[in-house]
């Protein structure tokens, strides 16, 4: 099948092979961002008249047919076609003739993939900010269903101070709100139309790029046209980092399930079928599951590092290493759709322990209880704090094990109408 940039002479093969290298797989998740990338061009062009009504008519059914095609997964890349844009312009070609040629007028492949990958990313993001969501909700409601419920709280992996399972799961609820504000900044970069740029440089053809913003759904556009070029990398940079926070996150509680299902801590547990067992070992449920989700989530934070060690050392304008965005960006997008629902579906068959401060050598968590005790009585804090120390050498430290916290965000007032108010709002600047 002729290129689309055709000269009159065949590339060396070798050169070929080496420079479409993954694209053909991973451009079929693009294929149809690329057909409503179309759709709307040809639309705009009708309406500065390079194309005519009865042609935009062969044109826009032939590509809802194609559209059709890759809905039902029947759409595939030839072995002989680089990139997406070439296939659908070579189908259109083959389909109708003459006009399937007609369609690239005022467009290059630059701001087409730049077109496809923005809508790409908007939509996957849109998907991410809902299974947060999801985790999120579950969160909060473990949280409020176990408010009452005392858990040792760590400061250099010390027994510190008490916490509860209310505050834990709580904790990891607010710590996504933070990942939302992040994901928010991915979208809004995501959301700015570079259709129309061209190469980078503009077209002298009098486009409406106004008209194809709104076609294809985004809040604005990216209106230099060297700026809209210059998104590239850009945009997958800052929704690496994004992603890189909500793995951050997931990390954070991957590592604590796994040491809370220790046989050292036993603070809760998962049914058996949701746990592996040893080859030697008849005794063991190993937390396998939250190992992964460890291991994905550390991967995952690299993402931003990497894509920015890719698009250094680059002039403004378009490279060839950008193309391998796609490699490291599209399966790291996969990956964590997969660990955000299964965090979920773990979460919800999660079993707390009710009794786990009944362990004598969980006194210490309250010393700090006691010297507020003896504040609130009247005595100074350092004197307060120099006697209850003397009796915790003295070996005589004991306690009811009880607390009575009551400030915002504490274990008696965990302010779970506020948090989700802020989820609330963050997550409706995406939509």
């Amino acid at each position: 099948m002729a290129k689309i940039w055709d000269k009159g002479f065949d590339a060396n093969k070798r050169v070929e092979d080496f420079t479409v290298g993954n694209d053909r797989e991973l451009d079929l998740r693009l294929a149809k961002h690329d057909i409503k990338g179309s759709m709307a061009h040809i639309k705009m062009l009708v309406k500065i008249d390079l194309l005519n009504e009865d042609e935009e008519k062969l044109l826009q059914a032939e590509l809802q047919n194609i559209l059709h095609e890759v809905e039902k997964g029947e759409f595939k890349l030839e072995l002989d076609v680089e990139d997406i844009h070439s296939q659908i312009e070579a189908m259109l070609t083959e389909r109708l003739g003459e006009v399937g040629k007609r369609i690239h007028s005022g467009r290059s492949r630059n701001d087409q993939v730049l077109l496809d990958i923005k809508l790409y990313l908007k939509e996957e993001v849109l998907i991410i900010k809902e299974e947060v969501l999801q985790l999120f909700e579950l969160l909060q409601y473990l949280s409020e269903k176990h408010k009452d419920v005392l858990l040792p709280g760590y400061t250099h992996a010390q027994i510190a101070m008490p916490s509860s399972f209310g505050l834990w799961f709580g904790a990891f609820a607010e710590a996504l709100v933070d990942d939302m504000y992040t994901l928010v900044s991915a979208w809004k970069v995501a959301d700015q139309n570079p259709l129309g740029s061209a190469a980078g440089y503009g077209s002298s053809f009098p486009l409406d790029r106004e008209m194809t913003t709104k076609e294809l759904g985004f809040s604005t556009m990216s209106y230099n046209v060297i700026a809209a070029q210059m998104g590239r990398g850009k945009t997958e940079r800052i929704l690496a980092q994004s992603m890189a926070n909500i793995a951050s996150t997931l990390n954070k509680l991957a590592v604590d399930n796994c040491t809370y299902m220790s046989g050292n801590f036993d603070f809760i547990s998962y049914p058996k079928e949701l746990t592996t067992g040893s080859s030697i070992m008849p005794h063991k449920k190993n937390p396998d599951v939250w190992e992964l989700i460890r291991g994905h989530s550390n991967r995952l934070q690299s993402l931003p590092n990497e894509i920015s060690i890719m698009t250094t050392n680059m002039t403004h304008g378009y490279h060839r290493d950008y193309q391998l965005l796609k490699d490291v960006l599209f399966p790291a997008i996969e990956t964590l759709h997969s660990i955000l629902r299964m965090s979920h579906f773990m979460l919800q068959h999660i079993s707390v322990n009710n009794d786990i401060l009944k362990d004598d050598k969980y006194q210490y968590l309250f010393t700090v209880e006691k010297v507020n005790d003896l504040v609130l009585q009247g005595l100074p804090f350092r004197e307060a704090y120099q006697q209850v120390g003397k009796v915790v050498q003295e070996g005589n430290f004991h306690s009811e094990k009880q607390v009575n916290h009551t400030h915002e965000g504490s274990i008696g007032n965990l302010c779970t109408r506020e948090i989700n108010e802020k989820m609330t709002k963050a997550a409706n600047f995406i939509q």
